[in-house]
């Protein structure tokens, strides 16, 4: 398990259907702000959480029994999708981002694969700036599904 702030009861743990909602305002708080930037919603706002938490693919932060961020995963053979990463915003610029991105590196060493793969618009030029910080590699820039995506991976070590 990722470090977590110390002194909170920060915890993350697989979702659950109860979460769902708590997952969805989550996602709209994260990503409505770039609807005008974009012209249309981003992806993570179109996306059917309650498929995803039934495939076990969404992953929450919790503190004080709040939802406060989560990852949406997608284990492929080679390598670990990360489909979304969410902060609210009231609890951004605290490091939760960062724990996050911690635990989604320990989950592809726990499945064993040797990379990370994630996708953003090409328009959300912070996200661009930070991947490009912490080590991960741009891999491509095209229209996918009606946006303007900038690919990325990231190698991820994996212990024996």
């Amino acid at each position: 398990m990722p470090m977590l702030p110390s002194g909170s009861d920060a915890t993350i743990r697989l979702a659950t259907n109860a979460d769902v909602p708590a997952i969805e305002a989550v996602v709209h708080a994260a990503y409505t702000g770039y609807t005008e930037r974009i012209g249309v919603p981003p992806g993570p706002m179109l996306d059917d959480y309650s498929r995803c938490v039934n495939e076990q693919a969404v992953w929450v932060l919790t503190m004080d029994r709040h939802i406060i961020g989560l990852v949406v995963l997608s284990p492929k053979e080679d390598h670990l999708y990360l489909d979304n990463i969410a902060i609210h915003p009231a609890s951004q610029g605290q490091g939760l981002g960062c724990t996050l991105m911690r635990f989604v590196e320990a989950e592809a060493r726990r499945l064993g694969v040797p990379e990370l793969r994630l996708f953003t618009h090409r328009t959300m030029h912070e996200n661009i700036a930070l991947y490009g910080r912490t080590g991960w590699i741009e891999t491509g820039r095209h229209e996918q599904d009606g946006y303007e995506r900038v690919f990325f991976r990231k190698s991820v070590p994996v212990t024996p």
